[in-house]
């Protein structure tokens, strides 16, 4: 999504968390019941998903060195800012820096298929990343952190990094999902009109990629947030829908 700016660290204001008129993809209560886990148990045959056990293990040694008595801050930039499912006690604008924003996961499940895969976002390396803190109190955290566990983490297109977030002026230690460069559904190395493509056209069980796109357009616009490489995306989708309209919900 082009060439990113130097990492540097930065400061933003507060902001009220955004709203956008979506249906989530999964609830929480649909985390909790297991319908993730019935999808995960349908994935396309080659996609290897993480035992309970792995995901725990996984969780436990994220946390090893996190004091249990604090709160824990969550880093969302796509769909927690709009669909977090967790209990939150806030959550306010923050940004980070040496990470960004980008599309560069291919999907065959969920918003894609192995027919008409789809993409979905991930932290990339460089640059920097606006998004959304949601602060879990301490007393919660592990049980929150299970259900984001499975969510997030479940097939491994993810790592979970502590970064350094500037919120309200402050430093604050929160967890973010990177993209994991080594999986093989990794595709950052592709020209920006593919991911164009396979963003207006995928479509799986939870919906389209491209309705995921703009529910992150809005939440970003809610919480009045630029972002250039998104900026560029959109209208690469827009000449890929053939310049005749904008994208929109699906």
């Amino acid at each position: 999504m082009g060439a990113q700016r130097p990492c540097r660290e930065g400061t933003v204001s507060n902001a009220d968390p955004a709203r956008a008129a979506v249906v989530p993809a999964f609830t929480r209560d649909q985390l909790r019941n297991g319908e993730l886990d019935a999808l995960l148990r349908s994935l396309p045959p080659g996609v290897r998903v993480r035992t309970q056990e792995e995901l725990r293990e996984s969780l436990d040694s994220t946390l090893r060195d996190h004091p249990s008595e604090e709160d824990v801050h969550v880093f969302g930039y796509g769909s927690l800012m709009w669909n977090p499912a967790i209990e939150h006690a806030d959550a306010i604008k923050a940004r980070i820096r040496c990470w960004h924003r980008r599309f560069c996961l291919r999907m065959t499940f969920g918003r894609g298929s192995p027919a008409i895969p789809g993409v979905m976002l991930g932290l990339d390396r460089g640059g920097s990343c606006d998004g959304l803190l949601l602060r879990i109190p301490a007393e919660k955290s592990y049980g929150e952190l299970q259900l984001l566990w499975k969510r997030e983490m479940a097939t491994g297109a993810y790592e979970a990094k502590w970064v350094t977030a500037m919120a309200a002026g402050r430093q604050v230690r929160a967890l973010a999902f990177v993209v994991n460069r080594r999986h093989d559904r990794y595709i950052g190395g592709l020209p920006l009109d593919q991911i164009a493509g396979m963003i207006s056209t995928g479509q799986g069980v939870l919906g389209s990629s491209l309705s995921y796109f703009e529910s992150t357009l809005q939440s970003l616009a809610a919480l009045g947030i630029r972002d250039a490489g998104m900026e560029r995306l959109q209208r690469e989708i827009v000449r890929s829908l053939g310049g005749k309209e904008k994208p929109r919900r699906r």
